[in-house]
């Protein structure tokens, strides 16, 4: 952005995924002045069996615009694919290709493609490539191309198959705000199946033990940016310590 200041996109399969792992960041993010915007590729609509499926739609719906204004998001985007049935085929990625044109973010938080659950696979590939195809100038939609300054992929329980945590950001100063977002949410309160908000707390308090903080978030590179050319070491930056 012109200004200095950034765009972080955090894109979930379902409501709620966006929140529990990157909510800490778009918090830290838009308590610093940039933009942050969260986008939900399904309201995860069929998670609960005790309701029926429209209702709990809107009330997840209600649940993610009530975090995202809590966690200091300027925009709360659901589409309409089903929970469940999220599938990157070719149109579902020209929508993501366009949604980054419209968009441009320079940041994009998502999922790693190591998960047991289909729709978080998905996500993965639908952003991956959409990504890819919304940096291509060749690539005619409606808006001109737009080139993702930074991709990085979120610590999900689901999602750990191979992931590689590369770097760790204290996050200790929006804890508070990011409980209180998360607690809008029925589901993440542990009221539906699992303990989302307990478990997340303890795994940013570990993240943050590890490197010194209270809290912390840990987020990979995509591999091909684990490579990094330095003129003399960052001891300063990033020291490297022997015990």
């Amino acid at each position: 952005m012109s200004d200095g200041k950034q765009h972080l996109l955090a894109i979930g399969a379902h409501i709620g995924d966006a929140e529990i792992t990157a909510g800490l960041l778009v918090a830290k993010y838009a308590a610093a002045g940039h933009r942050t915007t969260m986008l939900h590729l399904t309201a995860g609509e069929k998670g609960n069996p005790k309701m029926d499926v429209a209702q709990y739609r809107r009330q997840r719906v209600r649940e993610a615009e009530a975090a995202a204004a809590k966690l200091g998001a300027q925009d709360c985007i659901v589409l309409d694919h089903p929970d469940g049935e999220l599938h990157a085929d070719q149109d579902t990625i020209h929508e993501m290709c366009d949604l980054i044109r419209r968009l441009k973010p320079d940041i994009v938080l998502t999922h790693w493609r190591g998960s047991f659950h289909r729709d978080h696979r998905a996500a993965y590939e639908i952003t991956m490539e959409g990504g890819f195809l919304a940096a291509l100038p060749g690539i005619e939609r409606s808006a001109p191309a737009h080139l993702i300054r930074g991709l990085y992929y979120l610590e999900n329980w689901e999602d750990m198959d191979e992931y590689h945590p590369d770097l760790w950001v204290d996050v200790s100063a929006v804890f508070d705000t990011w409980v209180a977002g998360c607690r809008e949410h029925q589901l993440l309160r542990g009221e539906v199946s699992f303990g989302y908000l307990h478990y997340y707390c303890g795994l940013a308090a570990k993240r943050g033990a590890e490197v010194g903080v209270k809290y912390a978030v840990s987020v990979s590179l995509p591999p091909i940016s684990r490579t990094r050319k330095v003129d003399f070491f960052p001891i300063d930056s990033e020291p490297v310590l022997i015990f």
